[in-house]
């Protein structure tokens, strides 16, 4: 496995893998939060319209 040996460019090399699979994870995150909260809120507006 030397191609996961970057000699003395591994902190570097190793903290950006790190720091971009946070993003992405963030990212996936807060769409999952946002889908759940735009879903929430027609649900909310689909009721109020069948009781108006």
């Amino acid at each position: 496995m030397e191609w996961l040996d970057y000699g003395k460019h591994a902190p570097y090399v190793w903290s950006s893998v790190a720091l971009t699979a946070v993003v992405l994870l963030w990212n996936v995150v807060a769409a999952r939060r946002r889908l759940a909260e735009l879903t929430e809120r027609a649900r909310r507006r689909l009721i109020a319209e069948e009781n108006a």
